[in-house]
């Protein structure tokens, strides 16, 4: 980088033999760059903005801007070390299949706002999601931000563009007696189901327990690792989404329940593993037992995870504080959970209106009471002095 505000550019403007003016200069490496204007004034303004962005520390190499996207966004993708496998794998997914189609050949100076914000409008015309338009945008750029901070672009042309609406469906929240429905409807997968319910774990975490992450006297689980599926069913542990660590609480009718089942097994045995050993994947419970036993109590489109939204559900309507919920979730924030789940704060609004109106019904009822005695005080002291006369 060139130090700031120091001018390290060796330029003129010089007429050439066919009437066309020649503007140049070299930067600091010594590397030579023209440009060919028809009038000597547009040549020069050129040559003074380069100048001016040398001495604002703003400059960008030509030939650093001239590298391919693919090539920033393979270097961005290397770069990004505390992506889950999951995550990493989505990404390169999205790349591969919405993203280095459109841009992979083009040089990062070549993408402008405008196209930019084509390229989403075709998407979302395409019939892709508003979440998968949002991911695909990200990705995008993210990568032309590595850009701007490899000085090979001067901002990101990605900025502000305008991005369609999420449209989330509906989440499901099952009641408790649905809860216990299903539960008694799973079979082998009862405990699987309650967990899920009551405890808000992600399956990746869910698999991922060992006996010896139970903590059934204090009602406690340790969420510590998780394991995940990538690229086809291959199996990763790491640490759970977001890296959060957590305690979460087990109710205790539930703990009463796995006491019975982890009668006799090791501590470092899997607490809910497959029916032949090994990791239970979500895909082969769903074909094995949950899809049947979501048809049963009538809720066919019901997936594992939206017992995870129950689990919130069921927390928030017993009257769990907000803080509470996030720390059993593992979410980063109360505002992250607020955000998510603002439809199961309904009822809050209503209490607050109530209280509301019961504090303005007090206030108005005191200030009646208040005229009512004025008028009455009044009404007193002016029949007394005609008594007085009488």
């Amino acid at each position: 980088m060139w130090p700031e505000g120091r001018l390290i550019v060796a330029g003129n403007v010089a007429r050439r033999p066919d009437g066309t003016w020649r503007a140049r200069y070299r930067d600091a490496a010594g590397k030579e760059h023209a440009r060919h204007f028809g009038r000597k004034l547009d040549a020069q303004r050129w040559l003074d903005g380069v100048t001016t962005a040398v001495q604002t520390n703003t400059y960008i190499d030509p030939g650093r801007a001239r590298v391919l996207f693919r090539d920033v966004a393979a270097q961005w993708l290397a770069g990004k070390v505390n992506l889950k496998p999951t995550t990493r794998a989505r990404y390169e997914g999205v790349l591969s299949v919405h993203v280095l189609p459109r841009w992979g050949a083009a040089p990062v100076s070549s993408v402008e706002h405008g196209a930019v914000q084509a390229w989403v409008a075709e998407l979302s015309a395409g019939g892709l999601s508003g979440a998968s338009v949002r991911k695909a945008y990200g990705v995008f750029s993210g990568a032309l931000g590595l850009a701007v901070k490899d000085r090979r672009l001067p901002s990101n042309p990605a900025t502000g563009v305008d991005l369609p609406p999420l449209n989330e469906g509906r989440r499901l929240y099952l009641t408790v007696d649905q809860v216990e429905d299903l539960a008694d409807a799973a079979g082998r997968g009862r405990l699987v189901v309650l967990v899920l319910a009551y405890c808000g774990l992600r399956w990746s975490e869910l698999a991922g327990l060992q006996v010896a992450s139970f903590d059934l006297l204090r009602g406690r689980v340790q969420v510590t690792h998780a394991v995940t599926e990538v690229n086809g069913g291959v199996l990763v542990w790491g640490s759970p989404k977001s890296h959060e660590r957590r305690a979460v609480p087990v109710p205790r009718f539930l703990a009463d329940e796995l006491a019975a089942a982890f009668v006799g097994a090791s501590l470092d045995r899997l607490a809910f593993p497959a029916p032949g050993g090994g990791v239970l994947r979500n895909r082969s419970a769903r074909r094995a037992w949950f899809d049947s036993a979501a048809a049963a109590i009538g809720e066919p489109a019901l997936t594992p995870h939206e017992l995870r939204h129950t689990a919130a559900s069921l927390a928030v309507s017993s009257g769990a504080h907000v803080k509470a919920v996030q720390r059993m979730l593992g979410h980063k924030s109360a505002a992250m959970t607020l955000d998510r789940y603002a439809d199961l704060f309904d009822a809050d609004l209503d209490d607050v209106a109530s209280r509301l109106d019961g504090l303005a019904r007090h206030v108005r009822q005191r200030r009646a009471d208040s005229v009512r005695t004025r008028v009455a005080t009044s009404q007193v002291s002016r029949e007394l002095p005609a008594a007085a006369g009488q």
